[in-house]
């Protein structure tokens, strides 16, 4: 993907993330992967006003070299890079029934959610429960990047989640199955459920491996 297209893509999938609520204000940000550096969204600006030509750009360093300042969660991204190679983009969201998980007491810190469709478990897999950091504190990013290797999708507790992707199609795909089972989970609670088994869960993860 050319530097104009990924520009533009960025900016297209901010614009839809905006105006169907899964992001607000000027949360949430997105980057994406170039062989010398990373496109991300600007500090301080809401992803359905992003324009193309002010997109952050950071050297292989993570340096800003270009744009407007970066998102002041950069961190979170470049932990998410460092250890997945074969990513191409990330996105982060402070969307609402994600973060309500998130705020929840009893949940499995090691797979916060259940596995309720297949496509969840195609897209997500499991999902461990990052502890809470303040916003901006470094030790987040540490603590995002000690997971990484392992888990493409974390939930930043009382936060929201940060999902890696082959390319932007993928990291927006999965987060947003992330949000709607979010809300499915939270929609059945109290009622009896049926959620894949374990030998169904490792067919499809056979099939269709995170």
């Amino acid at each position: 993907m050319s530097d104009s297209a990924a520009r533009d893509a960025i900016c297209r999938l901010g614009r839809s993330l905006f105006d169907r609520g899964l992001t607000f204000g000027s949360s949430g940000n997105i980057s994406v992967r170039f062989g010398d550096g990373w496109l991300m969204t600007p500090t301080n600006v809401r992803l359905g006003d992003l324009d193309p030509a002010r997109l952050s750009r950071l050297d292989d360093a993570g340096r800003h070299v270009a744009g407007d300042p970066p998102t002041k969660e950069t961190f979170l991204h470049l932990g998410m890079y460092r250890r997945r190679p074969a990513a191409r983009a990330v996105v982060h969201l402070h969307s609402t029934w994600s973060v309500a998980v998130s705020i929840l007491a009893d949940v499995d810190p090691d797979d916060v959610l259940p596995p309720l469709t297949a496509y969840y478990v195609m897209r997500v897999g499991r999902l461990p429960l990052v502890p809470y950091y303040r916003p901006g504190d470094p030790a987040l990013g540490a603590a995002v990047e000690a997971l990484a290797d392992r888990h493409h999708a974390v939930l930043l507790a009382n936060h929201g989640p940060v999902v890696a992707g082959s390319d932007l199609d993928a990291a927006a795909n999965a987060i947003e199955e992330l949000e709607e089972t979010a809300k499915l989970h939270l929609l059945l609670r109290g009622l009896p459920v049926r959620p894949l088994t374990g030998a169904q869960v490792a067919d499809v993860r056979q099939h269709f491996p995170t």
